[in-house]
């Protein structure tokens, strides 16, 4: 039974699965985007976001602990020089899963897994957020909205015989 197993243990032993994701994490950390099994996936952007959320804070002990979940040197290093300015100001939810349809030769559903601050086209593509202003209440608004009203139409009038002479 799999009582109170809280995470998915991918049909493999511990030892082997440890591996898989170090691997897999080097690989979306170094090629920015990867693609394997829903499944995968899933369980890949659970060992990585807490290791990009350690890569934050540049110093020699999270460099560390940062490798001993890696275990490559050049990915650790591509992950503090290059990746870690991008996400430094976001609070989480580094990567995105996209699912991409099924494999032809088992079925098994397939997704692109990527980081979101290095998808260019969707970057370029996404509408910047505007600054919203500060909240008003509503009596304050027809207040000002009614003695706007006046100003505006009465310069109006004074220009129309101006443009007549």
């Amino acid at each position: 039974m799999r009582h109170n197993k809280s995470f998915n243990h991918l049909g493999r032993q511990s030892g082997h699965r440890k591996a898989m994701l170090a691997n897999m994490a080097v690989s979306l950390i170094m090629h920015k985007r990867i693609t394997t099994t829903v499944a995968k996936a899933k369980a890949l952007r659970s060992y990585v976001e807490p290791v990009m959320s350690k890569s934050k804070e540049d110093s020699t002990h999270s460099r560390r602990v940062v490798f001993t979940y890696l275990k490559n040197k050049y990915a650790v290093a591509e992950l503090f020089r290059t990746v870690a300015p991008k996400i430094a100001d976001r609070p989480g939810g580094y990567t995105r899963v996209l699912h991409t349809g099924f494999r032809r030769s088992d079925g098994s559903e397939m997704a692109l897994i990527e980081l979101v601050d290095f998808n260019e086209t969707a970057i370029a593509t996404a509408p910047k957020a505007e600054k919203k202003g500060t909240r008003r209440s509503r009596r304050s608004t027809k207040k000002e909205t009614a003695a706007e009203a006046p100003a505006e139409t009465a310069p109006a009038a004074e220009e129309a015989p101006k443009a007549e002479e």
